[in-house]
């Protein structure tokens, strides 16, 4: 198994008091979740604003640490890694993120960007051979590589998504996960970045948690569908099997509100 989830949790406390802080409650943002992934498989995680859904990502991510349960990569369990430990593995798994401006530093050219993601995973890259990577990654996202000069400020919202797409790519990860990575753009660009994520997973075969809470977005580019709902998975199966038969009444509440859109 290429990612497995085992009874994963993360618990927030919930505290009352000014001086005196006094621990009264905890929200269960992620509550208990067991999940497989394939390599080289794409998994919608759909779900409502406030479901645990983020948080999941962050807690794979090693970003927010567990309160229970574990995280494997390969087998590797990722939640017995010390800090310096996981600053190392991150290069195997990158994160792709709903704002692209917030997640770019703005004194950074796009070339000091992806060029510090390169040389995370090959540290004495420099030269002539960095800079052919660099443009060999704009071109693989779509960008000119004359561009790679100018800042995060002058690119339009859907080439800053490219850019963050090139830079979840530069370290070579074996894993990406999107957090709502076309929420923020128009219908038209967010056809274009499902269509290259969708070709980058066939040209890299990599295997991708896509993050929504759009229920016809992430069927569009998902093997299969894992439903969230109070920090819980209360569904999961095939796209077109969720999408035609689902058993949760959570699933179908979700269902019944999706627009009816034909992506090309």
């Amino acid at each position: 198994m290429f990612l497995k989830l085992d009874n994963l949790k993360v618990y927030f406390p919930v505290s009352s008091g000014f001086l005196f802080k006094k621990k009264f409650d905890v929200v269960k943002a992620v509550d208990g979740v067991d999940l497989e992934i394939q390599k080289g498989e794409i998994l919608g995680l759909v779900g409502e604003s406030g479901c645990g859904k983020s948080t999941l990502s962050r807690s794979i991510m090693q970003l927010i640490p567990s309160t229970e349960g574990q995280v494997f990569l390969e087998e590797k369990n990722l939640t017995s890694l010390s800090e310096n430990e996981i600053r190392t593995k991150r290069v195997d798994f990158q994160m792709i993120f709903q704002d692209p401006y917030a997640s770019l530093n703005p004194r950074m050219t796009i070339f000091t960007t992806l060029a510090e993601a390169v040389r995370t995973r090959h540290p004495s890259t420099k030269g002539d051979e960095l800079t052919q990577r660099v443009s060999q990654l704009m071109k693989r996202v779509g960008l000119e590589p004359r561009y790679m000069r100018k800042y995060p400020h002058e690119f339009s919202g859907g080439q800053r998504q490219r850019i963050a797409i090139a830079r979840a790519l530069a370290p070579e990860p074996k894993l990406i996960i999107a957090d709502e990575p076309v929420s923020a753009l128009d219908v038209s660009i967010q056809s274009q970045i499902l269509n290259l994520l969708k070709t980058l997973r066939q040209d890299l075969d990599l295997t991708m948690i896509f993050i929504s809470h759009d229920l016809s977005v992430v069927r569009y580019i998902a093997d299969r569908i894992a439903v969230m709902h109070e920090g819980k998975i209360v569904e999961i199966g095939k796209a077109q099997q969720l999408f035609q038969n689902p058993q949760h009444p959570y699933t179908q509440k979700l269902l019944a509100a999706v627009p009816h859109v034909a992506f090309t």
